[in-house]
Order: C-alpha cells, then sequence, then structure tokens
C-alpha cells in the first residue's frame, strides 16, 4: 500500500495484515482518483472504514485540505495516525475512533467528499447513504464515492445521483451526487 502521486508520491504506508481489513487496490484507488480529477483539490473529506487511511492520505497528498479519518479498529486508528505523521499531514487531519453510524447520529459538520469503504458485503450502505443524507453531511455539490463487492447490488437513495459507476475486478465503485433541488415556483 503506498501514496500513488501527489506530494507524498511513492510513501509506503503502514498496514497490518493480521486483521480482515481489506486496503483499497493501488489500482483501484488510481482509478477512484481519476475520475474524481481536480475535485480533491481544497475539499474537505471524510473518510469512513477508513482501515489504514489509504483514501484519504491519498485525496491530501493531492490536495486535499483537509480528512477526518473515522474508523472503530482501535489499532487500526494508531497505523491511521503513524501513516498520517509519515506524510507529513498532521495538520490537516483528524482521526476519530467510532462507530460510523454512532458518528453520523451525532456529526454536525459537512463535507465535500465522503469516502465510504465499508466491509464488503458486511454493512447496509443504503441505510449509512440514508444516514448521510438525513444528518445532511454533504456538501450542497459534495461527492460520495462507494466503495463495494462487485457482487453487492447498491441503491441509491432518491436524493441521490450516480455520476460514475465501474467494476474493477472484485470491487465496484459508486460515485454519488446530491440532486438539484427543483424550484416549484
Amino acid at each position: 500500500m503506498r501514496i500513488i502521486t501527489g506530494t507524498a508520491k511513492g510513501q509506503k504506508l503502514f498496514s497490518d495484515k493480521k486483521t480482515d481489513t481489506r486496503p483499497t487496490q493501488d489500482r483501484v484507488k488510481e482509478a477512484i482518483f481519476n475520475m474524481l480529477g481536480s475535485f480533491v483539490i481544497e475539499c474537505r473529506g471524510l473518510d469512513l472504514f477508513a482501515g489504514f487511511g489509504g483514501l484519504g492520505l491519498e485525496a491530501l497528498s493531492r490536495g486535499a485540505k483537509h480528512f477526518t479519518f473515522v474508523e472503530h479498529n482501535k489499532a487500526n486508528c494508531k497505523i491511521i495516525k503513524k501513516n498520517i505523521n509519515l506524510c507529513g499531514f498532521k495538520d490537516r487531519s483528524k482521526v476519530i475512533k467510532d462507530d460510523v453510524n454512532n458518528f453520523l447520529e451525532k456529526n454536525n459538520e459537512k463535507w465535500d467528499l465522503v469516502f465510504m469503504d465499508p466491509p464488503y458485503e458486511k454493512e447496509n450502505i443504503l441505510l449509512i447513504l440514508n444516514s448521510i443524507l438525513k444528518n445532511e453531511i454533504i456538501a450542497e455539490k459534495g461527492i460520495i464515492v462507494v466503495e463495494h463487492s462487485k457482487r453487492q447490488q447498491i441503491s441509491c437513495p432518491d436524493r441521490l445521483n450516480v455520476i460514475k459507476e465501474r467494476t474493477y475486478g472484485d470491487s465496484g465503485i459508486h460515485i454519488l451526487g446530491l440532486k438539484e433541488e427543483k424550484n416549484e415556483n
């Protein structure tokens, strides 16, 4: 696992092979960031189910302003902090040890970019997307990137549009955005 490009290009990241955490493969990560393009620059981001922090750290390396990492596993949180320090992003990052659903319920911030990479086929993605919408954590022009097993069907809540959808090996990627509200006047 490494940073692909940007200010920390080539930096190898710490991980722990003893856990069941599945880091995003480099080719999938590269595809995600190719789809996002310059949207990442100066965005405020949230990495849900952060694992070892690979997606958020890649965004920071590519010019994101700030990233918050949410991970329930204590050992993984320590690894994320080591990786943040390794890349020099301590002043642009925050790590929160919490269950994603609990975090979303008590959150009062908005983000431009939300990464969601839950354990494959173990989390109800629709439930989490609905919680993101209910708690209004996505900025008006924000984007949600969902990585999931290609075998898992993704239902999109009515208030979200599928912007892009791709499959890479065993991984499916959905990039979602808020639908524009129609003026009834």
